[in-house]
């Protein structure tokens, strides 16, 4: 006898962590390593206003270019796209898989925010 098609039903708990997933020979491993952000903050922050729209976390964006940069993504529309779907680069962002991926709504000009943060950098350096 045939018996009734099984229907899935989704998990209501899900036990999945993204480090596992990440390869340990992964480029953006290698990278990690080396990328210390913990104090971008505080040397940015007075590049940040502290009225209107909330801005997307320095470190995030930081860490969004240089993937970027790596893989050869130009366009901030794709790379949001390649952040969210990718989980190599959701690790390295520091994204959960329930974190939402900053989505640009203009043209961001890299290189500024780049140059922006390479200047605050040397000048506290000096």
């Amino acid at each position: 006898m045939l018996g009734p098609k099984q229907e899935a039903q989704g998990a209501l708990f899900y036990e999945f962590s993204i480090e596992d997933h990440v390869p340990q020979d992964h480029l953006l491993r290698s990278i990690d390593r080396f990328v210390d952000l913990s104090s971008i903050r505080a040397h940015l922050a007075e590049f940040y206003s502290h009225t209107g729209r909330p801005s997307v976390d320095p470190e995030l964006l930081i860490r969004m270019f240089l993937v970027g940069y790596c893989f050869g993504i130009r366009s901030e529309r794709r790379l949001c796209e390649e952040v969210h779907l990718n989980l190599a680069y959701r690790w390295f962002c520091r994204l959960d898989l329930s974190d939402r991926v900053w989505q640009t709504a203009h043209q961001c000009p890299r290189s500024d925010v780049i140059a922006s943060v390479v200047a605050a950098r040397s000048a506290r350096s000096f």
